[in-house]
């Protein structure tokens, strides 16, 4: 990452790393379909400059909370509270300003195939009619931070999986945003490529401070977030000295659609619920 842009990423995003308030509030949430449940009374905070994991089986409400707090879902009781708004009454033109706000990284990366890596990355700043040359510088930064400034000119169809996904993280930080919401991010990617999505998460985490959601089916991923560091001199991900453990990084387990651990990495580690201890073994 360059220096300027690690610059950019902390002044934008100094307002909410230094507020005491909660960045995303959920009090009660609660949401079905067809009359069967999916989330039940769902209550947690993230806190500015956390990474809050979110782990559980598959079908007990994952996506469906993290579309909770982009606003593309609206629960059926309860309340959500985003940057200290209430989104569950929100109109939809006040919705789009707030998702101005947050960056998202869907699980199949979700890449326009027509559109090349540039304009898939550049696609909110031509929205928001960003001139084409701060755009283009804008880019080139962001797909150095995830390393691919060498496939700016490709397109989808020329990527690898894992590439692909890198530039779905490229595109969600372009206009250094408040909030990450990170969709399984290394669902279906081989171990080493997983791993190199996750080293990105961290780098994120650790250079811009950015306050992000994170669902994950792979336990690995969260013990790798956890226990490790990103130092921005070497250009590389390493691990906590002392088995440390880094303090942003917090977890959110559900399952049957409740809240069955909120909280940090030690006291999971230690927990002496069945069912947890089960599942994190």
């Amino acid at each position: 990452m360059t220096e300027e842009l690690a610059s950019t990423s902390l002044s934008l995003n100094e307002s909410s790393a230094d507020s005491t308030e909660p960045v995303v509030v959920y009090e009660d949430v609660s949401i079905g379909f067809d009359r069967k449940p999916v989330l039940d009374n769902i209550s947690f905070k993230v806190q500015p400059g956390e990474t809050r994991i979110i782990l559980g089986p598959a079908g007990c409400g994952k996506s469906v909370l993290m579309k909770l707090a982009n606003g593309l879902l609206c629960p059926d009781s309860g309340s959500i509270r985003v940057f200290g708004q209430e989104i569950t009454t929100m109109h939809e033109n006040d919705l789009f300003k707030l998702r101005s706000r947050i960056g998202m990284v869907f699980q199949e990366s979700a890449l326009f195939d027509s559109l090349s890596v540039e304009d898939n990355v550049a696609y909110r700043l031509h929205e928001d009619r960003v001139p084409e040359d701060e755009a283009h510088k804008r880019v080139v930064e962001a797909l150095q931070f995830v390393e691919l400034e060498h496939a700016i000119a490709k397109f989808p169809s020329e990527l690898s999986g894992g590439m692909r996904r890198r530039v779905s993280i490229a595109r969600a930080i372009i206009s250094s945003p408040d909030l990450i919401l990170y969709d399984s991010p290394t669902g279906g990617l081989d171990p080493i490529t997983s791993t190199t999505i996750i080293e990105l998460v961290v780098k994120q985490r650790d250079v811009s401070h950015t306050t992000s959601l994170l669902i994950t089916h792979r336990l690995q991923d969260a013990i790798v977030l956890a226990r490790n560091r990103f130092n921005l001199k070497a250009g590389k991900m390493e691990l906590i000295s002392d088995n440390g453990i880094d303090d942003s990084t917090k977890f959110l387990v559900l399952n049957e659609g409740k809240v069955v651990f909120d909280g940090a990495t030690k006291a999971l580690v230690h927990t002496t619920d069945p069912w947890l201890k089960e599942y994190i073994s």
